[in-house]
Formats: C-alpha cells, structure tokens, sequence
C-alpha cells in the first residue's frame, strides 16, 4: 500500500480534528506530488498532516497509519520551518543601529580602515612639489561562538500532554535565540553603569554635554546636544562626517518620555541672539530623523546603575563606520535545530520515530554561531554618543 494511500485510511478517524495551520505549514502539502499521488489525494493527505501535528491523539493516528521513513523530508521539515517562522516573526531591533555581517569560520575575522590623504588639499606653487600624506592602517577584530541549547523529555511526558504544550518546543528555542542576540548586541555598547566604558570616553567626546551639564536625562534639550555633538565628528583627517538618520535606543523606563519627544508636532526651543534668549515655537524636525528602538536588555545589563536613564544616538550602520558589529558564521546565519536521530523501531511498524531504544526519551537540540566587537581602533566611537542620564 502507497504511503498516500495509508494516510487516506486514516481520515475518518482525524476529520473531527482537523484544524488549519496554513500560516505555519503553508504549501507543505503540495510536496507530496514527489509520490505521484492524486491532486484529491494530496488534498486530503495535506488536511491530515494539518490535523494530525495539532493534536496528540491525532499524531498517535498518525503514527499508526504511517511512519516519518514514509515522508523523510516532509517531517523532517515540519520542526525545521516552525523554528524559522518563530524566529522571524519579528524583525531585532538591534539591526537599525548594529552592522550585521558574515564571517567564514571560527577564527578571527579582522575590520581593517586606512585613514589619510582624505583633508582639504593644499596649494601647489608653480614647479612647485607635491607635499606626501601619511597613510595609516588600523584594526579591530573579533571571532564567533557557538551556542546552544537542548531539550529531552521523556516518553511518558508526551504520552500525558493533553494540552500540547511540548509542541511548542521550536517556539521556545527561537525565542531564546531571538533574546540571545539582543543582549549580545545591547553588551557591546552598554556596561553595568551605564554606556560601555571602552566605546564611550571623555577622550573620544562622544558623553552628551548640555552647557555646563554632562550626561542630561532624555529630553528635547538633551537630544539636540546629542544630535549636535554627534554631528560635530570628524574623521581622522579633521574633515566633517556626514550623518543622515539616526537612531535613539533607550531602555523600556525612557520609551513614554522619547515618543513624548519625537510625535510631538511642535516643539519650544530657545533662541539665543546678542544679549537676549527668546522662547520659540518650532516644527519638531526630529520625527523625520530620528527613530526610536527600545531595547529590553538595557536595565538587565546595566545592573549597577542608570539602568533606567541611559540613552544613545547612533549613526546609520550601513553608511561610513559603524560603531559595533555583529558576524555569523557563513550557511549559519539563523540558527540551527536539530533532532536526535531515532534508536528504536517497534515491530510491526509505526511507533515513535524520534524514541530513544535506551531511556523512552526525545531530545531536540539548538545551535546559533555569533559574535561581535564595538569598532573602537577603526573610529567607530565616532558614529554614536550617550549618557548616563543621571546628569553632572
């Protein structure tokens, strides 16, 4: 009997069960024409797999109708694209302000940046000779990690999920891949007082000063220092860098406080002209250049203090140098789920696929291959400023 065929078998006794999960598994039922089954007998065979991985009585069917040595790569998938879905759900907010590269292998990757013959040039007298500029080279590296995570249960805990909860496994792991390259990201600009003491120093001003004021808590005042300090950077050379759009992170405390800030439609600003300081009604010009990302693992990391005051600028990581890079390893950019290999059959057929012949056990495991630097020795302090927020 086809594979097909056996599934059909099985629908009477799945109908009462089945249950759309097209958003997850969309299109997966069309890879059955690999077995030359009829366009009716795909259909019922997609509705039944549908059916069949929402419920445990309705995967026990399954089983018995058939086995996953039956669809190798349907089943094998299945796990695979949930994860992938869970994982993609939603894009990481630390892609808006950290450049995301690829990276070979295991060793350490290098950023080079050669800095020089870039000022204004300078005046050449007739027959007169061309003065050399120095070039400089300068570096910063760093290598990916591997991480993971693993999940066994027991036969007996499956036989008793009645509420499908282990089905839930790919969406645990996603998730937790998910966080994992959030806090990454936020320990690379932020420390356990605040802004990261190796990108953010007096020596490179890049600490928001507003007057006599060092590090303002989040306000339009301090946000117009910080937008003024940021783009009064230069090079290496001397020569003005041109910033378009950035971004402002600050932790879940300050998110009411920055939209307060940037959906205002008018704002008041002051006008200092000769010996007099007047009070003016403006356009708020910063909706259009800014945006704001609110990242979570800011208070977590920053667990000392200014947890809930820090705030940041940061410049387009995808134009000129940015401040802090993440790498993955090349054909592992998302992260990988693998099951364990089944050691048991029961005799006769069906029987659980993934069992462990020793322990009755299932076991999944998680791999995610990343690093990251802050891009000091190449200049990229240059492409953000922050402050504590606490004020001076």
């Amino acid at each position: 009997m086809s594979a097909p065929e056996k599934m059909l078998e099985a629908v009477e006794s799945l109908r009462a069960e089945e249950a759309s999960v097209q958003n997850l598994f969309g299109g997966l039922g069309n890879r059955l024409g690999t077995y030359k089954a009829s366009p009716a007998q795909m259909l019922e065979a997609s509705k039944i797999i549908q059916g069949a991985t929402k419920t445990r009585r309705g995967m026990r069917i399954m089983e018995e109708a058939m086995t996953t040595s039956d669809f190798p790569l349907l089943f094998a998938d299945i796990i695979d694209r949930t994860l992938l879905g869970y994982y993609r759900e939603t894009t990481p907010t630390w892609q808006t302000y950290c450049h995301r590269s690829t990276v070979p292998d295991f060793r350490n990757v290098k950023r080079f940046a050669v800095d020089g013959a870039e000022s204004v040039l300078p005046p050449v007298k007739e027959r007169g000779e061309y003065k050399e500029a120095p070039l400089n080279d300068k570096k910063d590296e760093y290598a990916v990690t591997k991480y993971g995570r693993r999940i066994d249960l027991s036969w007996e805990t499956l036989i008793d999920d009645d509420l499908s909860a282990f089905t839930r496994t790919p969406e645990r792991l996603a998730r937790a891949a998910r966080r994992s390259e959030m806090k990454f990201a936020t320990e690379l600009f932020v420390g356990k007082k605040g802004p990261h003491e190796k990108l953010y120093k007096a020596s490179f001003k890049n600490i928001v000063e507003h007057g006599a004021e060092k590090n303002p808590p989040l306000s339009i005042e301090g946000l117009q220092a910080a937008m003024l300090t940021l783009a009064e950077m230069k090079d290496f050379d001397g020569e003005p860098i041109n910033i378009d759009a950035v971004t402002l992170v600050v932790p879940p405390a300050l998110m009411i406080t920055a939209k307060n800030i940037l959906n205002a439609q008018q704002i008041w600003v002051n006008n200092e002209g000769g010996n007099e300081k007047q009070r003016l009604i403006a356009e708020n010009w910063m909706r259009n250049n800014v945006t704001l990302q609110v990242e979570p693992y800011i208070p977590i990391v920053a667990s000392e203090e200014n947890g809930s005051t820090c705030w940041f600028l940061f410049a387009s990581p995808n134009e000129g140098r940015p401040a802090i890079e993440m790498g993955f390893l090349r054909g592992y950019e998302d992260p990988s789920l693998y099951e364990r290999a089944p050691t048991s059959r029961r005799i006769g057929g069906g029987g659980d696929a993934l069992e462990s012949f020793d322990e009755d056990s299932y076991a999944w495991r998680i791999r995610h291959v990343l690093g990251g630097t802050r891009l000091v020795e190449t200049g990229g302090y240059k492409a953000t400023v922050a402050s504590s927020g606490k004020g001076s």
